[in-house]
């Protein structure tokens, strides 16, 4: 960089931008209101997430170091950032708004369904987990975060069964194929599965290069599911 040039832009100084817009009084949740240009939706992508996991890190009553360690691994914070991370966690906590106001605006933002939001719920449950169970109360929230994220209750099972050993997936159920399906359509919808959750297809629809890692799950479980299947239809 050249001597008296402004830094380059990143991810948290626009998040750090967007913050320094608040009035006195005004919550976290008001910055939704200024992001709406497709461009804006990587810190819209990283405000919702870290909101929703301050607030599913509350869901049982209380914030622990692991769940705050937790949203550290699925949502690279570098060193010289974490400042500004912690504001936006401590504003969330804080805030009066429900978790439901956010859900419901990054949902908006991306429609209903989308790949996106099911990467965000991954997170999620990670956080949830981090004190190694799912507490009920987490189980709820994880619940009514994914009906307005449009994620359907065989979609929550799959998600849910990437985290929990004790909750096996369906390996059907993970690629969306019936189980009578020809071993060469499992194939095709195995590799459409890897294309949709590749890295840079996340990023181009919003998801920021600092929270690609959310991904890392499930490409674990869509791998895992099409071995499990032409494992068995071997002869």
């Amino acid at each position: 960089m050249i001597s008296g040039e402004p830094p380059p832009e990143t991810l948290w100084s626009r998040i750090a931008a967007a913050l320094s817009a608040l009035r006195r009084g005004e919550g976290l949740s008001e910055v939704f209101g200024h992001l709406r240009t497709p461009p804006e939706r990587t810190v819209a992508f990283a405000i919702a997430v870290i909101a929703l996991g301050a607030k599913m890190a509350k869901a049982d009553g209380q914030v622990t170091r692991d769940e705050v360690r937790a949203f550290r691994e699925v949502f690279h914070v570098p060193p010289e950032e974490q400042v500004n991370a912690a504001r936006v966690f401590d504003l969330a906590r804080q805030d009066v708004a429900g978790f439901d106001l956010y859900a419901r605006r990054i949902a908006r933002m991306f429609g209903p369904g989308d790949r996106v939001l099911e990467t965000v719920l991954e997170g999620l449950f990670h956080i949830a987990l981090a004190d190694g169970s799912l507490d009920a109360r987490e189980e709820v929230f994880l619940r009514e975060v994914a009906g307005i994220f449009g994620i359907s209750e065989r979609g929550f099972r799959c998600i849910k069964a990437e985290f929990l050993p004790d909750a096996p997936a369906d390996p059907y159920e993970v690629l969306d194929v019936a189980p009578d399906a020809p071993l060469a359509d499992v194939r095709a919808a195995w590799a459409r599965a890897v294309r949709d959750n590749h890295p840079d297809r996340l990023i181009a629809r919003g998801v920021p290069a600092e929270a690609v890692r959310l991904a890392e799950a499930r490409m674990v479980a869509i791998n895992r599911a099409w071995e499990d299947i032409r494992r068995d239809a071997a002869p």
